[in-house]
């Protein structure tokens, strides 16, 4: 990691664990208004959010792909990805791709129309963009049923 990446965790609230990181980084999409289930990624180490800047990471065991499925996209988590969040928007994304045909593509930018549209478009380091509905990445949240 870089040294301006450790400089900025040392402003971080972070935490540990899977089923807390799985949490905050649901709560953390939500509070700046993108679908809860935009990262399904598995046993998560590490998750950290700088407040004041957006920065935020989230560290996992390895490498996951997760399928999409009411869209029908494979998408590939890297063991770490860092983004920095803002309302509506994830800027400057790493650690994500998406399989477009057979190759595939690295995403660096993540945005919901505002005013609300019900789309999400993503786009890629390459400059090209695609949108699908934002329904195809909300996920009940299970954390909030199980404390009911």
């Amino acid at each position: 990691m870089s040294e301006m990446i450790e400089e900025m965790k040392s402003k971080a609230v972070i935490y540990y664990g899977d089923e807390i990181g799985q949490e905050k980084g649901r709560l953390l999409l939500t509070e700046v208004g993108l679908p809860n289930g935009l990262l399904p990624l598995k046993d998560i180490e590490e998750c950290g959010h700088v407040k004041e800047t957006g920065f935020v990471w989230l560290k996992q065991k390895k490498k996951t792909e997760h399928k999409f499925e009411t869209i029908g996209k494979w998408v590939s988590y890297a063991s770490e990805v860092t983004a920095f969040v803002e309302k509506n928007r994830i800027k400057k994304l790493t650690g994500v791709k998406a399989k477009e045909l057979l190759i595939w593509v690295g995403l660096n930018e993540i945005y919901v129309d505002d005013p609300p549209t019900g789309k999400i478009t993503f786009k890629s380091v390459a400059g090209i963009s695609k949108s699908f509905p934002v329904s195809a990445f909300e996920v009940e949240d299970v954390i909030k049923k199980v404390k009911e």
